[in-house]
């Protein structure tokens, strides 16, 4: 398999576009996500403003606003779920892509120096043996990293989800 700089340069540009869209598409959930959210809270406060006013004394002031606290609470872990939501699935759509392009820059690469290694003079196996350990270490290392990078994600998730879970309990009680 004979691979040209070419392809290795277009293959880098293709996967810049990738990027860049897939980010942009993840920004634009966002801000979609941030004007729904605005819009939301500006209707809830308005709402919320309308009722503490029509409240007759102190007594029925705070038990709307005792009411009022609990749903602004789920608003906003709701918010937080869809947030961590569009960052994960735009993490996991750019992270399949980069095992992609790695697995196939790897063949190509090995295949070259498979090739390069073929036509090495005789004498030489030391560093054939070599040159093929490095690869297979530097191969290693890449998944190893990849495999961590993967269970922290999972972990920070695990922790948010917790943290969420714990938080809209704590705002039940309280309501």
């Amino acid at each position: 398999m004979y691979v040209k700089p070419e392809d290795f340069a277009k293959s880098g540009v293709n996967f810049a576009v990738f990027f860049a869209n897939t980010a942009f598409e993840g920004i634009e959930r966002l801000v979609l996500l941030n004007m729904a959210a605005s819009r939301s809270v500006f209707e809830a406060t308005m709402s919320n403003l309308s009722a503490m006013l029509g409240a007759k004394d102190v007594h029925a002031l705070i038990e709307i606003q005792k009411g009022l606290a609990a749903p602004s609470v789920e608003q906003g872990m709701a918010y937080s779920r869809n947030v961590i939501a569009i960052a994960t699935e735009t993490k996991e759509k750019i992270a399949k892509e980069v095992e992609a392009k790695v697995a196939e820059t790897n063949a190509q690469v090995s295949g070259l120096v498979e090739k390069a290694l073929a036509s090495a003079p005789a004498g030489s196996e030391a560093a054939v043996a070599a040159v093929k350990t490095a690869i297979k270490t530097a191969n290693e290392a890449y998944e190893g990293l990849n495999k961590a990078a993967k269970q922290a994600a999972e972990v920070a998730e695990a922790s948010v989800a917790a943290v969420t879970d714990a938080t809209m309990k704590a705002a039940k009680k309280v309501a």
